[in-house]
């Protein structure tokens, strides 16, 4: 399924980054906040928002609004697309629904392999007996 977020849901803003940069960290707002309102987008489905809060964790603050910064490169535009390839792979990973475990019974020769294991286990542990002393 392909998701496509417009960017007036996107709310981007730039802040000093801590890390490489040189002279240039204490002058340049170069660090990326990309803001993302995933419990009142109208561009995803409910499945889909409530798997992309879950993988979220603690990028999602308790309004439902993830916020990714991205701090990686040097350069804003570096930083920009970083933030918003992470976002893009986690609305991939809520994208794909789970896929549900049926339940099955166990075979014959499965059961049939554990059983012999077991009479195996059994004989040994049987052969731990006491050793008698008949002098």
């Amino acid at each position: 399924m392909a998701l496509f977020i417009p960017d007036d849901e996107l709310e981007e803003s730039f802040v000093r980054a801590s890390g490489p940069g040189g002279q240039n960290v204490n002058k340049v707002s170069s660090a990326v906040q990309l803001r993302f309102d995933a419990a009142n987008s109208p561009s995803l489905p409910e499945d889909v928002r409530m798997r992309l809060l879950k993988l979220a964790g603690r990028k999602a603050t308790s309004d439902g609004v993830i916020v990714i910064t991205a701090n990686r490169f040097r350069d804003q535009p570096r930083n920009r697309e970083d933030a918003r390839a992470r976002l893009d792979e986690l609305l991939a990973k809520a994208a794909i629904r789970p896929v549900t475990r049926r339940a099955t019974r166990p075979t014959l020769g499965s059961k049939q392999r554990r059983l012999a294991g077991k009479a195996v286990r059994a004989t040994v542990k049987a052969s731990r007996g006491k050793v008698s002393t008949d002098d």
